[in-house]
């Protein structure tokens, strides 16, 4: 499984850290959802590996906050990550915003959930975006379409 956020934040450019600034529910999500044992720090994030996932970026250039991306960055972010997914090749892409999916992909259709573009032999899903700015979710909410997402993934491993 390799999560995808939008872009770093400025906390996390500063830290090096993946969804570091406090108040982002990533992390908080990721455990209440079965991804992880425990709740992981943003300073863990080497341990993803371990649960066999991983972590990266739609666009590289840190900003404070997503709107300021341009949709040319959305677009050359979804060509890159095309090409990295191709050469990681996970099971599953969770992207962790559908505004991102959109702009990158250029779906504006695109809702919460899998979708039906595939890298190769790489399933999509897309996840709500767990900033603290998106107030639509909560984390328990979240919780649960991630959690859809690992049953989902593990439902495919055990079919391979």
């Amino acid at each position: 499984m390799l999560f995808c956020g939008i872009n770093p934040g400025l906390m996390t450019a500063a830290t090096g850290h993946h969804f570091a600034r406090p108040g982002n529910r990533f992390w908080p999500v990721l455990h209440l959802s079965g991804f992880t044992p425990r709740l992981l720090k943003p300073s863990e994030q080497d341990e993803l590996p371990s649960y066999g996932l991983g972590i990266t970026n739609v666009v590289a250039r840190a900003s404070a906050r997503a709107d300021e991306l341009t949709a040319e960055e959305y677009r050359e972010g979804g060509r890159l990550l095309g090409r990295k997914v191709a050469r990681l090749r996970p099971g599953w892409l969770a992207v962790v915003g559908l505004t991102a999916y959109r702009a990158a992909f250029d779906e504006p259709k695109a809702r919460v959930g899998p979708q039906e573009r595939t890298f190769g032999s790489t399933r999509v899903w897309v996840l709500p975006n767990p900033s603290g700015l998106n107030a639509h979710w909560t984390a328990q909410t979240m919780a649960q379409e991630y959690a859809r997402l690992r049953e989902a993934a593990h439902g495919t491993e055990a079919q391979a």
